[in-house]
């Protein structure tokens, strides 16, 4: 079984570092946390997939 991705960067709310996120194109809304790799602070995610276009949303832990 094979999934669709695609890699999106963004900035890290904390740090401002620019990292590479990896979104599964099967699932068309998901919000989860994931570790900045640089700082290592919890970044809450938003992902949209529509239409074949990917939005992503970063914030903050607590926003």
């Amino acid at each position: 079984m094979s999934f669709a991705t695609d890699s999106r960067h963004i900035d890290c709310p904390y740090c401002g570092e620019r990292i590479e996120l990896v979104i599964d194109l099967s699932v068309e809304h998901q919000e989860y946390i994931e570790d900045c790799f640089v700082c290592c602070r919890p970044i809450n995610l938003i992902t949209t997939v529509a239409d074949g276009e990917v939005s992503v949303i970063a914030r903050h832990e607590n926003e």
